[in-house]
């Protein structure tokens, strides 16, 4: 997996959007340049059955569109129902090599990490790349783990050069340098984009940002 596919990783779910047509925002997030895509449906309120298809689906669609690796969250039955690039799983969510079993040699396997023994397990068991954090402190995630640091980022991309890293949690246009420059491939975000009332331009901000700390030029 290219490393430049994880350069500006959004998540979105239905209920993360305040309000706002989903698949508006998701398509105004791909037309200002976002590299991959989640499908995070979780929490009160979200799809399922049928309509999560159908919006999964959608979501699919548009990534295709814009030639953007479509990811599904922790929901493995329905990644391999509808042709997803990728799955996303957590610590709690099945042994990478089942999960491999289960989607075939071709789809993206990544996975959240915590720590320097979870990403190395995961880069061990086969992971196409790993998300770590969360970085700094977030709201976005009910279940959030403790607060790893810009440390923690260098320490695993040390360890693993070769492993496509993506920092997430908490993560700002601001301070989206400062993870790249620990070592991170990428950053992920969700409200960063899906809370801007002009998702596109919030996204375009992201990818500059993100790509002059890696190249140090500007968009």
């Amino acid at each position: 997996m290219d490393k430049q596919t994880v350069n500006l990783y959004f998540i979105m779910g239905t209920n993360t959007t305040g309000g706002k047509d989903p698949l508006a925002v998701l398509e105004n997030a791909l037309k200002g340049g976002v590299t991959c895509f989640q499908l995070r449906e979780k929490g009160h309120g979200t799809l399922t059955g049928d309509d999560l298809k159908a919006f999964a689906n959608s979501c699919k669609e548009l990534c295709e569109r814009y030639s953007v690796p479509f990811i599904v969250n922790d929901d493995i039955d329905l990644a391999i129902e509808i042709g997803a690039d990728g799955v996303h799983i957590g610590q709690e969510d099945g042994n990478i090599s089942e999960v491999r079993e289960k989607v075939g040699p071709d789809m993206l396997i990544g996975v959240s990490t915590h720590n320097v023994t979870e990403a190395i397990a995961a880069a061990d068991a086969g992971a196409d790349y790993i998300g770590l954090g969360p970085v700094y402190e977030t709201q976005s995630k009910d279940d959030a783990q403790p607060v790893i640091g810009l440390e923690m980022v260098s320490e695993v991309a040390a360890l693993l050069p070769g492993l496509p890293i993506v920092g997430i949690g908490g993560i700002s246009e601001r301070k989206a340098g400062a993870v790249i420059n620990a070592g991170a491939s990428g950053v992920a975000v969700i409200s960063a984009i899906s809370g801007n009332e002009n998702s596109e331009e919030a996204a375009i901000r992201m990818k500059g940002a993100v790509l002059l700390s890696l190249t140090g030029i500007e968009m």
